[in-house]
C-alpha cells in the first residue's frame, strides 16, 4: 500500500462526509465536489516539476519558479470524472484534457470502452485520472491500460473513494501508478458498490436515476 496516498485533511473529510448522506441534494452535492476536488488537487501536484523563470516586480527583476500547467493532462473517466475535473481545472487552469469513456457491463462487471480522445504529444506530459470511486477497479484498470499506449511520462489516479478490493485489483494491474483518494472504505457489496460508500455518484452529480 505504499503507492496509497490518503488524503485525511480536516476539510477534505469534512465536505467528503456532507456528501455522503443520502439527503445531500444533487447541487449541494456538486458544489461539494468541486470543493473537494479542488483541496486534493494540492496533494496531487504535490510534486510537479518546476521551472525557473524572469519577472519584474514592482521593485526590481527577480528569478521565480513557476509549473508548466501545459505538460499536465487530466484525463477524466466519463461521466462521472467531469465532476472531479472541474474543481481541478481551478487550481490548474492550464493543463490539457483527455477523456475516455467506459461504462460498467452490468452483469460482468467488466469495463467497455465507446470513447477515447488525448491531447497530442502525450509522451512529453503527465497524467492525472480521475474518477470519484474505485471499486472494483475494472474501469481504472482499463482507462490505464489505454493510456499507457500513448506512453505518457507518468501516470496518477485520483478518486474520491475506494475501497479494499479496488486496491488490490488496481496495484496488481498497474504496480507503478500512484493512487490518491479521500477514504478507504470497508468493502464491496455483491452489486460492485462500496460500502458504505455514497452511492452512485454519476447519478449524484447530475440528478439522474
Amino acid at each position: 500500500m505504499s503507492n496509497v496516498h490518503l488524503i485525511d485533511h480536516p476539510l477534505v473529510q469534512h465536505k467528503l462526509t456532507l456528501m455522503r448522506r443520502k439527503d445531500a441534494s444533487t447541487n449541494s452535492f456538486r458544489r461539494l465536489l468541486n470543493e473537494l476536488s479542488l483541496l486534493m488537487t494540492y496533494e496531487v501536484t504535490r510534486d510537479m516539476p518546476m521551472q525557473d523563470i524572469q519577472i519584474e516586480t514592482p521593485l526590481e527583476t527577480m528569478t521565480a519558479k513557476v509549473i508548466d500547467g501545459k505538460k499536465l493532462v487530466f484525463v477524466s473517466i466519463l461521466r462521472a470524472g467531469n465532476g472531479i475535473l472541474e474543481g481541478m481545472l481551478n487550481v490548474v487552469p492550464g493543463a490539457r484534457v483527455g477523456h475516455i469513456g467506459l461504462y460498467r457491463d452490468p452483469k460482468t462487471l467488466t469495463a467497455v470502452e465507446y470513447y477515447f480522445k488525448m491531447p497530442s504529444d502525450m509522451p512529453e506530459r503527465d497524467v492525472v485520472v480521475v474518477d470519484p470511486m474505485l471499486a472494483t477497479g475494472n474501469s481504472a484498470i482499463a482507462a490505464i491500460d489505454r493510456l499507457k499506449e500513448t506512453r505518457p511520462k507518468s501516470i496518477k489516479f485520483v478518486c474520491l473513494l475506494t475501497c479494499p478490493e479496488g486496491l488490490a485489483a488496481l496495484q496488481k494491474a498497474h504496480p507503478d501508478v500512484p493512487i490518491y483518494t479521500a477514504a478507504i472504505d470497508r468493502q464491496l457489496n455483491e452489486h460492485g458498490y462500496i460500502l458504505p460508500g455514497l452511492g452512485d455518484a454519476g447519478d449524484r452529480i447530475f440528478g439522474t436515476q
